[in-house]
């Protein structure tokens, strides 16, 4: 080789290696926290949501998923540790948020929604509220998908609500706390982690969550029937830290809050699908899953009618939202 071209080569090779730190520093990896394990259908959707995101930014930006909270974070410490930047990305269970953002704790108001498409119409005037939480938490929330039906797994059934006097009930959230111990149960609000320890010991006697979980869980190991109770919604809000999102491309957002928009509504169809495999598996494994007597479920709305004063106390925020969807309903 001549010197000439000994010296072309290396000014060349000099020429590329900043390109090559360029693209390297251009590319993003968020690692997004998540307390449900690889089989549940949050997490599956999150997995699917960072393929889609890869897929449109060209791998530009990249998540990670770390399930069953392998990242060291319960579910109720999630809003702060993606405020904090503690962790770039979560998938956050509102009514476990209610510490830091009273007003998270709305969609668990006992009774309040009893259907997908209620769960729609309250969304449609609780999404500006959530945006507000967000941004006063430095973060932005990309999706939001529902847990499914709600259901209250026993050790045994009941007759009568006095079935449920002093039964040691696990909620994940203080309205269904509540609404347990006005029921003459007794509500423990407990992050999903310890459920199953505290199954197998005997520090509970039932769960108050969905079929999902209860399959996660593998609940026909330690109970015996699971009521339809449908009493509460949850939902799974996925979140940015605000100080990641904004330094990412503007382009690159813009593809992400793409995806985003694209996937929700699939999503929200994978939750309905998911009860109702959830139940054929938690019936496959032993659990009696039933309807509750209409008589039983009368007296159980009658029972926990001031939950929803009583929030609106403690949240003067909810007013609004609350009364705008009952006006909708036709229930105000």
């Amino acid at each position: 080789m001549t010197t000439r071209r000994i010296l072309m080569t290396a000014a060349l090779g000099a020429l590329a290696v900043p390109a090559l730190i360029r693209s390297a520093r251009a590319a993003t990896q968020f690692d997004l926290a998540t307390v449900w394990p690889d089989g549940n259908y949050h997490t599956k959707n999150a997995q699917r949501f960072a393929a889609e995101v890869a897929k449109a930014t060209g791998n530009a930006v990249t998540i990670n998923v770390h399930a069953g909270g392998a990242l060291g974070f319960k579910g109720p410490e999630l809003l702060g540790a993606v405020r904090d930047g503690l962790v770039p990305m979560a998938d956050i269970l509102n009514n476990q948020q209610i510490g830091e953002a009273p007003t998270m704790g709305i969609e668990g108001i006992s009774f309040l929604c009893g259907s997908y498409e209620e769960l729609k119409v309250l969304h449609k005037y609780l999404m500006p509220e959530y945006e507000r939480v967000a941004k006063a938490n430095n973060q932005k929330f990309l999706y939001i998908v529902p847990w499914p039906t709600q259901y209250t797994h026993l050790k045994t059934p009941i007759t009568s609500i006095d079935g449920l006097r002093g039964v040691r009930i696990r909620a994940s959230d203080k309205n269904t706390a509540d609404m347990c111990n006005l029921l003459g149960a007794a509500g423990t609000m407990m992050p999903w982690g310890e459920v199953v320890p505290a199954l197998a010991s005997g520090r509970i006697d039932g769960v108050c969550t969905s079929a999902t979980s209860g399959v996660d869980g593998r609940f026909w190991e330690f109970l015996k029937v699971a009521y339809r109770t449908n009493h509460t919604f949850s939902s799974q809000l996925v979140s940015v830290n605000l100080d990641n999102w904004n330094r990412l491309a503007a382009g690159d957002r813009a593809k992400i809050e793409e995806v985003a928009k694209r996937l929700q509504p699939e999503f929200w169809d994978v939750s309905a699908a998911d009860d109702t495999n959830s139940v054929k598996r938690l019936s496959e494994g032993g659990l009696q899953v039933l309807d509750v007597d209409p008589a039983i479920m009368a007296e159980m709305r009658r029972r926990t009618a001031s939950i929803k004063d009583d929030f609106i106390k403690r949240a003067p925020a909810a007013r609004p939202i609350v009364e705008a969807y009952l006006r909708e309903l036709g229930r105000a």
